[in-house]
């Protein structure tokens, strides 16, 4: 049982509730109160580009994006703001835009002038990173509070006077150095960040903002935005401020959705987030049916009866796996410290039997029907009982058929059955018969039910019975572990979404990287577009490609910059030489493994 001080603000784990927020106005649309979760996205094309920005907010609306960010990294830029709200005004168009503010005051005080939201990030909205280590005094810590508030007083009376609304949204990856310093690089730090700012605004009466608690990691993004609602609940009822949602640098394709759904898909199971952007490193338009997408199965879910009251078997605050025995199932060990393993049906074992040997990193590990695997209702006393004296361990699911949603349906069974027991995890208790439907919504199902609970430390194996599909319903396995960080067995990349701060072309230059280094197991990679959240988002990967000046690449070591100015078009192949320093290189293979 977690004796964590915040546990009983915990949003409950075992029924869904979404939680109850004041609206906020941004222009017309309303965020949290009763309205739908609201879908938002970010144009990539240069702030001072007016028509290229107004086709590219158009084409957003066009696609269902309720909410338009567009960047302003500095005054001259927030200034042409003025335009681009014209013209879109005079296109027909009244979707809301906001001004995306990072290190410039002045660029916010000029975009709240246009748009109906400005986004600050605490990080360094007041302050500059240099990545100091420094004890503050309390006294100390109170005159930073104060230098701050002169700061941020300005923005928050103009908002005020103008109606407009703000998110203040802190990122995993630009912690002030004070922050830092006191709270360290964690949730916790996060969290005191965005007070530190809402609790200016609320000295001066204003309330029309948002909170965002954003990481590339979705243990982390996860681990903050509890530790956000609980704080905020802990402060009182009239902190009822409604949440954004978004995982920074998802990167592309299967993986940047994947991990999206983990973080944001598993936030919205437990009630917690007003409206979302998924970020990926793509057009920005193919984010808002992944985002439409996450959203769709909340917008009209009904509250349910609080859950029988059950001790959380772990702490919902901080990311520790479950402790069970460790087993052998079919010549494989799970449970306990090892690895957590891909099952499948024999049906599906089957089908890919005869290239299993070539399948390198997607093969399946055990069959199903052959584990011994106890099937449960988590609700069954008399099995619980039974399983519970047992004198050895056991491979524990939930049985196939129950009228339980699959994240509540797991986290009872873990809360209700010995520590020792693994667990083997499904997306689905209604496995999928016949032809493969739509792929991308079985991924993001698959990836928001067992990779939420992956993220609570509970599961010792996994099994995608949703797809039919062998290959894939394989491919998504791994890559469900990859993306919560679990099991990694391929090369991981952050990669940010472009916008109008990227100084080189974000989608072919991860292209190009991933085809260079996409057999580097194990080594994590980040592709940063500017500074912004680079070195802090950085601090999780081995290494690190920014852009530092238009045409000029710098390359990171963890988050310590150790190579400046690099000609883009050599880039790439200095960041090879840059793994090879540090022994991390290896030669690709010669033969590629079979396509699952």
């Amino acid at each position: 049982m977690s004796d964590h001080a915040l546990l009983r603000y915990c949003p409950d784990l075992l029924a869904y509730n979404r939680r109850k927020t004041r609206e906020v106005l941004v222009g017309k649309v309303g965020i949290g109160g009763g309205n739908p979760i609201r879908v938002q996205s970010m144009i990539t094309s240069d702030t001072r580009d007016t028509p290229a920005c107004v086709a590219e907010v158009l084409q957003l609306a066009e696609a269902g994006c309720e909410i338009v960010r567009i960047t302003a990294q500095t005054k001259i830029y927030a200034a042409n703001l003025e335009n681009i709200a014209r013209e879109v005004r005079a296109a027909g168009c009244d979707v809301p835009l906001v001004a995306d503010i990072h290190f410039k005051p002045d660029a916010a005080l000029e975009a709240a002038k246009w748009v109906e939201k400005v986004r600050v990030n605490p990080g360094n909205y007041a302050d500059k990173k240099k990545f100091e280590i420094r004890e503050y005094s309390d006294e100390q810590y109170g005159e930073e509070l104060e230098r701050i508030r002169e700061e941020f007083a300005p923005l928050v009376d103009l908002c005020k006077s103008l109606g407009r609304a703000m998110r203040i949204g802190t990122n995993h990856g630009s912690l002030s150095d004070r922050i830092m310093n006191r709270y360290g690089d964690s949730p916790l730090g996060m969290v005191e960040s965005a007070l530190e700012f809402a609790r200016i605004a609320r000295e001066m009466d204003y309330h029309n903002f948002v909170f965002s608690m954003k990481a590339s990691n979705p243990k982390v993004m996860i681990e903050a935005y509890r530790l956000l609602v609980a704080r905020l609940d802990q402060e009182g009822s009239d902190w009822n401020y409604p949440i954004h949602l978004g995982v920074t640098e998802a990167g592309d394709g299967e993986d940047g959705r994947i991990k999206s759904a983990i973080g944001i898909g598993s936030l919205l199971a437990d009630g917690i987030g007003d409206t979302i952007r998924v970020s990926l490193t793509e057009d920005a338009v193919f984010e808002v049916p992944v985002a439409k997408a996450l959203a769709a199965p909340f917008q009209e879910m009904a509250d349910q009866p609080p859950a029988p009251a059950l001790v959380p078997s772990y702490d919902p605050f901080s990311y520790v796996r479950r402790k069970t025995d460790a087993l052998e199932v079919m010549g494989l060990k799970l449970g306990g410290e090892n690895t957590v393993r891909v099952f499948t049906s024999q049906d599906k074992w089957n089908a890919v039997a005869h290239k299993i040997a070539k399948m390198g990193d997607f093969k399946p590990e055990i069959v199903v029907e052959k584990s011994d695997v106890i099937a449960i209702d988590p609700r069954d006393e008399a099995a619980l009982a039974e399983l519970n004296h047992s004198p050895t361990a056991k491979l524990v699911t939930v049985k196939d058929g129950l009228d339980l949603g699959v994240i509540p349906a797991f986290r009872m069974l873990a809360f209700r059955i010995d520590a020792r027991h693994p667990i083997l995890l499904k997306d689905t208790l209604s496995p999928a018969t016949g032809e493969s439907g739509d792929f991308v919504e079985t991924l993001l199902v698959a990836a928001r039910r067992i990779g939420s609970l992956l993220c609570d430390g509970i599961g010792d194996a996994i099994l995608v019975q949703g797809e039919p599909a062998p290959g894939q319903s394989l491919r998504l396995s791994y890559n469900i572990l990859q993306a919560a960080g679990t099991r990694i067995f391929k090369t991981d990349y952050v990669a940010c979404p472009s916008c109008g701060r990227t100084l080189f072309n974000l989608q072919n230059t991860t292209q190009k990287i991933r085809s260079s280094t996409g057999h580097l197991k194990g080594v994590r990679i980040a592709v940063m577009g500017c500074i912004v959240n680079g070195p802090g988002e950085m601090a999780d990967a081995d290494f690190g490609y920014v852009g530092g000046a238009p045409g000029k690449i710098n390359l990171y070591v963890g988050k310590q910059p150790v190579k400046f100015n690099i000609p883009e078009d050599e880039a790439v192949e200095r960041l090879i030489d840059l793994i090879r320093e540090h022994g991390k290189w290896i030669d690709a293979p010669s033969g590629e493994p079979v396509e699952v």
